[in-house]
């Protein structure tokens, strides 16, 4: 097999090879570390390689295989993590020049359950600073989209989402507040999943909006993200806000299929999309259906009132976050986009944050209502395509701040699918984007999937379905570039 097959295998396919020998964990991170000299210079998806500390890991996996301790799918599997999380001995910088010197003395805690898991960790991924999206400058260069090096691979997780589809890891972890995961699958044709809010540590990774944060894996396919997932959860002493219940076995369910089950297709997340999205997102519908899921279109109005309730709520967390001596004391050292958000979360005053709490809740309330009668909600990940690469900012005065910061105009649209996605970020449900086709310009569409609060079992039940009826998720960028 060549070494570029191998490289875009799924991690359970890798893991197959692996444990069966007839493949070793250092001949897979060595064709990843390849790789990465060959492609990363157009890409820009690492901040930082670890390619000694990989291989060194990899003749420990492939001892311990050897000698018959194999711990599962991720023995010897290539993982690289967003620039957000701690990895002992390596600079968290938040993708900001800020935090360049600031090496973390431990592993957070999913970058250790991923070791324990017998993962191999490949080194940070370019983020948005802050994860806070629309940066302009980042660490190293503007990360590019594979399958266009002029588009962006989505943010904030964009290191996250381009090495994955480009082949240069098995699998990765983003960040996800507000869609991070989810944009930057669907942009990439790869599968990205938020977990349940407290499903995930957070001990160990850097804030954006402590009630909406959380890590999470983008891989090849939904079963990988099961895997991944499988690795990670679990209640930790470290983050009092992890969820105690047990942890199920994500993969248990994954051939059920979903017959029978109650799919809604939510009206509000169809408006004001491209229409190569909506086709897709309706064509992936009817494939659900011919599985045998009861698939009925469904209204929610509160999606329409998501994005300023949104803005205001991450906006204001992370400026709290920021405000002391780092936003007052290193101002022009920030991006100029993540400045301008910054200083606008600042001012906002507390009776519009108080009213964006009240809309959250009766968000949550609309939510809760609809998942009693449905096990899964879909809609799409993105408008469209990935978008061109920005140049500029779009802000250049307190209007432009109001309208595209605060969504208080039509700007961005009420009802888009970015709205989808904050909707459910908002909320604390799981939700997965999955590649569901592409537009006229042949860039990847997603679709999202959410389900009920610690509904992750579902979620992967009826993405797998899906995936198996279909083959998007099997295509890779033609990277004519490379």
């Amino acid at each position: 097999m060549r070494d570029d097959d191998i490289a875009l295998l799924t991690i359970r396919e890798q893991s197959r090879l692996i444990e069966s020998r007839r493949l070793s964990a250092v001949e897979l991170t060595k064709v990843y570390l390849a790789r990465i000299e060959r492609l990363d210079g157009k890409l820009h998806a690492f901040n930082a390689v670890l390619a000694d500390e990989a291989i060194e890991a990899a003749h420990a996996a492939d001892a311990e295989i050897a000698a018959g301790r194999y711990r599962g799918p991720l023995h010897g599997i290539p993982i690289a993590a967003k620039d957000q999380m701690n990895i002992k001995g390596v600079p968290n910088t938040g993708g900001s020049r800020v935090y360049l010197s600031n090496v973390a003395a431990e592993d957070a805690t999913i970058i250790a359950r991923l070791r324990q898991a017998g993962a191999i960790i490949l080194g940070t991924l370019a983020t948005h600073e802050f994860h806070m999206g629309t940066t302009l400058r980042f660490l190293k260069a503007y990360p590019a989209n594979p399958w266009d090096l002029s588009r962006t691979p989505g943010g904030s997780s964009a290191g996250s989402g381009s090495s994955v589809a480009a082949g240069l890891a098995s699998g990765s972890l983003g960040g996800d507040t507000g869609g991070s995961i989810r944009g930057p699958a669907g942009f990439n044709n790869i599968a990205g999943l938020r977990p349940t809010w407290s499903r995930l540590s957070r001990a160990g990774i850097f804030t954006l909006a402590w009630s909406m944060d959380t890590a999470g894996p983008l891989a090849r396919s939904a079963e990988d993200c099961a895997l991944m997932l499988q690795a990670m959860a679990g209640y930790d002493p470290a983050d009092p806000t992890t969820a105690s219940e047990p942890v199920p076995d994500y993969t248990a369910g994954l051939n059920d299929g979903v017959k029978g089950m109650r799919i809604g297709l939510v009206e509000e997340m169809l408006e004001e999309i491209e229409e190569d999205t909506r086709k897709a997102v309706e064509a992936a519908a009817d494939v659900l259906k011919t599985l045998g899921a009861r698939v009925e279109r469904i209204s929610m109005p509160m999606v329409k009132k998501v994005r300023p309730v949104h803005s205001a709520i991450v906006d204001t967390e992370a400026a709290s976050y920021h405000r002391g001596k780092l936003l007052q004391g290193h101002y022009a050292d920030f991006d100029y986009n993540t400045r301008v958000r910054l200083m606008v979360g600042t001012v906002l005053p507390s009776a519009l944050t108080t009213l964006a709490m009240r809309a959250r809740a009766a968000l949550a309330a609309e939510v809760l209502d609809t998942f009693d009668r449905y096990a899964i909600l879909i809609g799409p990940t993105n408008n469209g395509g990935a978008t061109p690469i920005p140049t500029e900012s779009g802000v250049h005065s307190k209007a432009d701040a109001a309208s595209k910061l605060l969504w208080s105009g039509t700007a961005g649209g009420a009802g888009t699918a970015a709205a989808a996605r904050n909707a459910f970020s908002l909320t604390g449900n799981p939700a997965i984007s999955l590649p569901c086709g592409f537009d006229c310009h042949g860039l990847p569409l997603g679709l999202q999937l959410a389900a009920r609060q610690l509904g992750e079992t579902t979620l992967f039940q009826a993405s797998h379905a899906y995936q198996q009826a279909t083959d998007w998720h099997k295509r890779h960028p033609p990277m004519s570039w490379a």
